[in-house]
């Protein structure tokens, strides 16, 4: 590995991972999450938080006090039981910064720094939770709740954004950046997710969900699937930690863009002449702790978020020179910010 440190590069790639998840468990509460990326996704979508996809945790008896909560309720009430207000009764928001190291692009063994920025909760009914580098909207984001109610499966749906700059900027590799820059993507689409609590104690939960996106600016005019799952479950009333594995298919247009080498490439760079094919990309898993800083996550503050994930680039998205010659299709993600909640 290569270590190419570049502070001020404007937008990190985040493999889809982490989404799937990155930046998919609020720090102050445990509500459905959704592991939504690969790896960073090509990276600035990791953090804490979230809402459509947060772990949802159902709570049970604190000290003799009933105790409960439905997609996006926070875990660990304090004694007594309710009623009582926390941080999550209706609107919320935690916004927070941190900073995470990534490849340049998917597939290089070059690292660069990246921005984690943060804005992840539930105002006017809407959940709002980062995905990798872009944002993922939940219309069906349900009221937070202390309230005990039945362990049923919650579903989440919305739309879904994220910016991919892989090789537009520079890569740190000089025979790559010889094929030339590529451009900036814009991907839109829709996600939706199945939230189940309660699958080995009462206040864990498991998210399966998936997106599908398109280009809309014209750069590799494609289309890719993002499947995931996500494992999440409080630990005592101050930390959340998050598990998740996602793929990503990309079709033919999208690998021809990023993966093939043009004859006009290949004279420029002297990488081989290549023709890529789509499918599946990669396959990653994610983990994600959160703490909230002074133990109780329900009255909200400030609170730490850290992260580590893995990808394996598969297929023509491990085969192709950018990878097989110049980098590695093993890609790895480290992320640590702090963030606020009120």
């Amino acid at each position: 590995m290569k270590p190419f440190i570049k502070p001020m590069s404007v937008v990190s790639p985040i493999a889809p991972c982490v989404g799937a998840l990155l930046l998919g468990a609020s720090p102050a509460l445990a509500g459905e999450t959704e592991a939504e990326d690969s790896l960073a996704a090509d990276a600035a979508a990791a953090a804490t938080g979230a809402e459509a996809s947060t772990a949802t945790v159902q709570s049970g008896q604190a000290q003799g006090g009933p105790q409960g909560q439905q997609a996006g309720a926070p875990a660990g009430m304090p004694p007594g039981g309710p009623p009582f207000k926390t941080v999550f009764d209706k609107n919320w928001i935690t916004v927070g910064l941190g900073a995470g190291l990534v490849p340049t692009y998917a597939g290089s063994d070059n690292f660069q720094f990246f921005p984690l920025p943060l804005v992840v909760g539930r105002v006017g009914g809407v959940g709002i939770r980062p995905s990798a580098a872009g944002l993922t909207l939940d219309f069906l984001s349900p009221q937070p709740t202390l309230v005990s109610r039945k362990k049923k499966p919650t579903v989440s749906l919305g739309p879904t954004f994220r910016f991919r700059n892989d090789r537009a900027v520079d890569s740190g590799d000089d025979v790559v950046n010889a094929a030339g820059r590529l451009d900036n993507a814009l991907e839109v689409g829709v996600n939706a997710g199945l939230s189940f609590p309660g699958v080995f104690n009462r206040l864990d939960s498991l998210t399966v969900s998936a997106n599908v996106r398109w280009d809309v600016l014209g750069a590799h005019e494609g289309r890719v699937i993002e499947p995931g799952v996500t494992y999440a479950t409080p630990i005592g009333r101050g930390m959340l930690v998050q598990v998740g594995a996602t793929a990503e298919f990309i079709d033919d247009n999208f690998a021809d863009y990023y993966f093939s080498v043009s004859p006009a490439q290949s004279a420029a760079s002297g990488l081989p002449v290549f023709s890529a094919d789509g499918g599946l990309n990669r396959i990653g898993t994610l983990a994600i702790v959160t703490v909230d800083l002074d133990g109780n996550a329900l009255n909200g503050g400030l609170n730490v978020y850290g992260l580590t994930g893995y990808s394996r680039m598969l297929g023509d998205g491990a085969d192709n020179p950018y990878t097989a010659l110049r980098g590695d299709p093993n890609q790895f993600l480290v992320g640590l910010g702090l963030g606020y909640t009120f």
